[in-house]
């Protein structure tokens, strides 16, 4: 008898366990599913069909869009925009995040403000940053204009010469997402013990012995999320390019993938095609990031 009341008590608290699981869990997934999962299953469907406003059939094409694209010029000139973008992105942003940081470390009040002031441009939108570099770089912006006072005739191009173009709308990236990084290795900074630059300082280990021996590698978990956050954000941009450049000067100098899937999906009324890129990019950016994220886990340390 008491055995039997045992299992029912246990089923029992099982289906109460898994209503608990149904009622937290499921609608979040759902919306996730809903949200996430089936846009991107559409997307990869659309890119195997040959979907295109001005066709009134649409027919299943199999990998030829894929195929096409691997095979395009343009393609891989956006492609090779896309990884110039993030590479610098990625580098320039995290160079500078753990320099600032080290400067920022400190608990004082003006440090404080400091760190907002670095935060501010990520929570700005990335269309209002873009117009606001672009009144600024312009042939005849300020920039330009406040050269010619100092006797340059001639100021660079940014934005208009195809050979400086993309650096600088590279740089406007990293100037943006600078106050991440800086937060997060920040937050890093906080999370080492004293104890261990303690013993660093009384073992004789200074500047730069001291940051490349100790800070460093305890960094590595903020390295990590910020190279991985940075690539990803990087690879998809968009925004900046359509506002300062719209893929130019000249034929794609500064286009990107992103920017290309809009322009086919949108301009040249190719959905398929344009579905086809941005599955191909997906694929890329999931593969890229899983590989640069177990690479990185391996040198992390523990303390």
């Amino acid at each position: 008898m008491s055995q039997n009341v045992s299992n029912r008590r246990r089923i029992l608290r099982a289906w109460h366990d898994a209503g608990n699981f149904a009622i937290f869990v499921v609608p979040g997934v759902t919306v996730f599913a809903a949200v996430v999962f089936a846009p991107i299953l559409w997307t990869m469907w659309i890119g195997l069909t040959n979907e295109r406003a001005t066709r009134p059939q649409t027919l299943f094409v199999g990998l030829d869009n894929y195929l096409t694209l691997l095979g395009s010029s343009t393609f891989h000139a956006v492609l090779v925009n896309t990884v110039i973008i993030t590479l610098i992105v990625v580098v320039g942003t995290n160079i500078l995040g753990v320099s600032i940081a080290l400067l920022l470390r400190l608990e004082t009040r003006l440090y404080s403000a400091l760190r907002s002031v670095f935060f501010v441009p990520v929570i700005l939108s990335a269309v209002v940053v873009s117009v606001i570099w672009r009144s600024l770089l312009v042939d005849d912006g300020l920039l330009n204009t406040t050269l010619r006072s100092f006797g340059i005739q001639n100021p660079p191009g940014w934005l208009s010469d195809p050979s400086i173009a993309l650096y600088s709308v590279s740089g406007i990236i990293v100037w943006q997402m600078l106050g991440f990084a800086v937060v997060v290795y920040l937050a890093g900074l906080a999370g080492i013990p004293k104890e261990i630059d303690e013993a660093a300082e009384i073992d004789g280990a200074v500047g730069w012995q001291r940051f490349r021996y100790i800070t460093w590698p305890l960094l590595a978990p903020s390295f990590t999320i910020n190279t991985v956050m940075l690539m990803i954000s990087a690879f998809k941009v968009y925004d900046q390019i359509a506002v300062l450049t719209n893929g130019g000067p000249g034929t794609g100098a500064t286009t990107t993938i992103a920017f290309k899937v809009v322009e086919t999906a949108f301009v040249e009324q190719r959905a398929g095609y344009a579905s086809a890129m941005a599955g191909l990019m997906l694929i890329i950016i999931a593969i890229a990031s899983t590989l640069v994220l177990r690479a990185l886990q391996r040198r992390e340390v523990t303390y």
